[in-house]
């Protein structure tokens, strides 16, 4: 049974500034981002002890074909996504800001 998934405010932002970045480039890589970012929300949902654990007791789940990673946390009937984290930008930088 699938799990139910918030963003933070944060992330939420963060998805869009990403969204929007592909966008000026490219409607097929903004589609295409926003489309893994679906995927990966279905997998976590689906089975969120099956990506690894990183920094706060967070796990991760790395897109494939973008350099971002979905940082959450599994709560006992939510899932909450704590950042959008580009791989090559201040990692680690969403710890201070759950």
């Amino acid at each position: 049974m699938a799990i139910h998934v918030e963003f933070s405010t944060i992330a939420r932002s963060e998805f869009d500034e990403a969204f929007n970045w592909y966008a000026e480039r490219s409607t097929g890589a903004a589609i295409g981002f926003a489309s893994e970012i679906d995927a990966a929300i279905e997998q976590i949902s689906s089975d969120p002890e099956r990506f690894p654990r990183t920094y706060a007791g967070c796990q991760r789940y790395v897109l494939k074909r973008y350099p971002y990673s979905v940082v959450y946390y599994k709560m006992p009937e939510r899932i909450i996504v704590v950042a959008i984290a580009h791989a090559k930008r201040r990692p680690g930088y969403w710890i201070f800001q759950m």
